[in-house]
């Protein structure tokens, strides 16, 4: 069984890291320009370290990957992920990017940002799947990004709507929001703060029995399409309501949407909201996941997550 541990970059692991750079990117196929990290050095890389951090990955104790982080703004930046030749294809990569993307959260940082050459088609395939979106080319450089998830523990129903009217500030037209969770958890009362941020016209209800309702805008913005798909028994039926008709126009909200909705758009928020066991609890949990270029571009934002 392979022992995969992935930790924290120290100045200790420097000789480490600059080894795993050079064996990986000397193995690569020169490019032209040609790669610069051949000229990684001790006093460079203990240098990054100690600005930002990085991770180095070990297998049965004998390093295999590592990475730099460099961080501006709300970004955290990947930079050199290298892995070792003789451990690709033992998950070394996917483990660090997973540590780096946990290592943003912790950090309050918004996105995940990295640069990857367009000549390299395993490694552009490798950040697709791991739901990577180009948000810029420079030459051969595409630069992609990754929105970070926001979860948090909500207190009361007023608090839910509040976090739906500050998201709704974000939103524009053409975005959709796939909402799931448990049956009374607060998809209807989230998207009731989405309504009021977004200045819609009627209260905003369960559409359980009517399915889908419009709420048109009161401030010259885009409509809020609200859907309930809990009655919807697959995907021909959630294309028999002809959203495709509003989704460039309007906010489109799918309650229940998990499993049918995703096929609206690539670019979206997948929001989950779950309810505790004791039924007197208002206490709630709320994980919205950015979705595509559009939020890679971005993120997301909420003020609790700031202060």
């Amino acid at each position: 069984m392979t022992d995969l541990h992935v930790v924290d970059a120290t100045e200790d692991n420097v000789d480490e890291i600059v080894t795993v750079i050079h064996h990986a990117f000397s193995a690569r196929r020169v490019l032209d320009p040609p790669s610069t990290a051949l000229s990684e050095n001790a006093s460079t890389v203990g240098a990054a370290v100690a600005a930002h951090g990085g991770l180095l990955a070990r297998i049965d104790g004998v390093p295999a990957g590592a990475m730099l982080f460099d961080v501006a703004g709300d970004v955290l930046g990947l930079r050199r992920v290298s892995v070792n030749p003789r451990f690709q294809g033992r998950g070394v990569a996917s483990a660090m990017v997973g540590c780096a993307e946990d290592a943003a959260r912790l950090r309050g940082l918004r996105r995940v940002r990295l640069i990857a050459r367009e000549e390299l088609p395993e490694t552009v395939e490798f950040w697709r799947r791991r739901g990577y979106s180009v948000v810029e080319q420079r030459g051969h450089d595409l630069i992609y990004a990754k929105a970070m998830p926001i979860e948090l523990t909500v207190p009361t129903a007023d608090e839910m709507r509040s976090y739906g009217e500050e998201l709704a500030g974000q939103l524009r037209a053409g975005d959709v929001l796939v909402l799931s969770g448990d049956l009374g958890a607060g998809k209807t009362t989230f998207t009731q703060g989405l309504g009021a941020g977004l200045k819609v016209r009627g209260d905003i209800t369960s559409p359980t029995f009517v399915i889908s309702r419009v709420h048109p805008s009161l401030s010259g913005g885009p409509a809020l399409v609200h859907v309930d798909a809990y009655r919807i028994g697959g995907i021909a039926e959630l294309d028999d309501l002809d959203l495709d008709a509003s989704l460039d126009d309007a906010v489109t909200v799918v309650e229940w949407g998990h499993g049918l909705a995703e096929t609206l758009a690539a670019d979206r928020l997948d929001i989950v909201v779950t309810r505790g066991d004791d039924d007197t609890d208002e206490t709630r949990d709320l994980r919205v996941t950015p979705v595509g270029r559009r939020w890679a571009e971005t993120g997301v934002r909420l003020s609790v997550v700031e202060d």
